[in-house]
């Protein structure tokens, strides 16, 4: 027990470790969102993740609420715009965004992320970065389009604009904002924080999700539709938030969105994993310069 209470303490203040898990679980998220798209509607898959991550997370955490009950009704305006952008919105835009547009727009939209978290929390907290560490940002972004593009620039030139794009672009641009709010996150628990803004979301969500129901219908429960509903809930919802929110505490928003591109790395080898995909140059190259960028970005944040 002592050892286990060593490794969590010591997993809990390694933050470049911290972040390396989300990115994961959420590429295995987005596989699973457009491998289920024909199965379940947006969000319904978006509803059931963040009901039954709640349902696991309360009766763990509902003495952690009840101590932070003050914090939380003193914050609540803070709490409830974290709520609205990282789980009402991202998701399920995330969600309704693979039905119509493809793969590669999708994957290539997403890896803008951190380069709108460089760019808002610019904007809106005046943070400065150096030219060292924007080259970084630039080395990282190029090797998740290689991955993406599969090492061929010459397919950029097939990108059209569908209303799958628009929202995935309104989802990562909600989700920076998201990471650079956290800042004022209040002083509290950060399980009691997750399993407020989860609620939060819940209750959002709910109006639009009745509202599915009666335009699309109910999804028929099989091992499928259980098997996708728990592993939403629990790996890119607890453990990717848990970490994610610990990580942008430690090395603030703009450090962490850089390992946002390690999730179409994963979500390369996860193909070859679960589609029989093979693995090709390109995703070594890609590899190679999403880790060679962050290095020279953290190290020249260091050096700062």
């Amino acid at each position: 027990m002592n050892l286990l209470k060593a490794c969590l303490h010591r997993l809990n203040n390694s933050p470049y470790l911290l972040l390396i898990f989300p990115p994961l679980f959420w590429a295995g998220n987005v596989v699973l969102g457009r491998g289920v798209n024909q199965i379940i509607p947006p969000v319904t898959l978006a509803f059931w993740r963040w009901t039954v991550a709640l349902v696991i997370l309360l009766p763990l955490t509902w003495s952690r609420v009840r101590n932070d009950w003050q914090v939380i009704r003193k914050n609540w305006r803070i709490l409830l715009l974290l709520s609205f952008l990282g789980i009402a919105c991202f998701n399920t835009m995330l969600y309704t965004a693979v039905h119509t547009t493809t793969a590669l727009n999708g994957a290539l939209i997403q890896t803008s992320m951190p380069a709108w978290i460089v760019m808002l929390a610019l904007l809106l907290y005046k943070e400065k970065i150096g030219g060292i560490q924007s080259l970084g940002v630039l080395i990282c972004i190029l090797g998740a389009f290689s991955i993406i593009t599969r090492g061929d620039l010459s397919s950029f030139s097939g990108l059209k604009v569908v209303e799958g794009d628009i929202w995935m672009m309104t989802a990562v641009v909600l989700y920076a904002l998201y990471s650079i709010f956290l800042r004022k996150r209040p002083q509290m628990d950060d399980l009691s924080l997750v399993t407020v803004i989860f609620a939060l979301g819940v209750l959002m969500l709910f109006p639009l999700y009745v509202w599915e129901f009666i335009s699309v219908g109910g999804v028929a429960v099989d091992e499928i539709v259980l098997g996708s509903v728990l592993y939403v809930a629990i790996f890119p919802s607890i453990l990717a938030y848990l970490c994610w929110n610990r990580g942008v505490e430690l090395v603030g928003a703009s450090t962490a969105g850089l390992y946002i591109n390690f999730t179409p790395l994963f979500a390369s080898v996860l193909a070859v994993m679960l589609l029989g995909e093979s693995l090709e140059m390109y995703h070594l190259v890609g590899a190679l310069m999403i880790i060679g960028g962050m290095i020279l970005y953290n190290r020249m944040s260091g050096d700062s």
